[in-house]
């Protein structure tokens, strides 16, 4: 009896041996060949997306304004993308240059002149229109303005500039005139008078000899 049971034990104990290895077999397969698909995997070189870069073509008319004292000006800045239709994530910026040195007008699509409600944007910047209106405008409002994009990456597109030019009336027959076109007339009418004087000084000289002299005789 004893015997019996010692072979039955010993059945018993190869059978769970061979069934563990068959286990150990299957879970060390399957490990491997999850291994396997993980190596697999991570062996796939990665795609890497470049962002499109931005091409916007910023465009000021026209070249030259001008306008009379108290009228209104429209300065036209319109910009376009290719690559990029919407363009509502933009920031403008408008400043002026003249013989004063540069001057800030509008920056980041807001006016920034304190206590001048003369000049504002006009455009709609979801179309692409930053076009900039000067109300009543003056003496003062004469020189070079610029239109400045700024794109979301930080890269900032400039206009090539709008030449503003001033007229107003001197008051004598109702003649307008540029504040250029004053200046010269008046430079040109000093150095006339100086030039005439330069080239008569001589005659008068002689005629006055001559009166003297004639005088003496008499």
């Amino acid at each position: 009896m004893s015997q019996h049971i010692g072979k039955l034990c010993r059945s018993t104990a190869s059978s769970l041996l061979f069934l563990l290895l068959v286990d150990v077999g299957v879970s060390g397969e399957s490990t491997s060949k999850e291994n396997a698909a993980v190596t697999r995997i991570t062996a796939q070189p990665s795609l890497l997306t470049t962002p499109k870069q931005w091409h916007l073509l910023v465009t000021q008319t026209p070249a030259k304004e001008k306008a009379k004292e108290g009228e209104t000006v429209v300065l036209n800045c319109h910009y376009s993308s290719p690559q990029h239709p919407s363009l509502t994530d933009l920031m403008v910026r408008w400043y002026k240059e003249d013989e004063k040195g540069q001057m800030d007008l509008l920056q980041n699509n807001v006016t920034i002149l304190p206590n001048n409600s003369r000049v504002f944007m006009s455009g709609d910047l979801s179309q692409g229109d930053a076009s900039l209106m000067i109300l009543n405008v003056t003496i003062n409002d004469h020189g070079i303005y610029f239109c400045e994009v700024t794109l979301p990456d930080g890269k900032v597109v400039t206009g090539d500039g709008t030449k503003l030019r001033i007229r107003r009336a001197l008051g004598l027959f109702g003649i307008e005139e540029s504040i250029g076109t004053i200046i010269g007339v008046v430079a040109a009418g000093i150095g006339g008078v100086v030039v005439l004087i330069i080239v008569l000084t001589p005659q008068l000289r002689r005629c006055a000899l001559c009166t003297t002299q004639g005088s003496r005789q008499a």
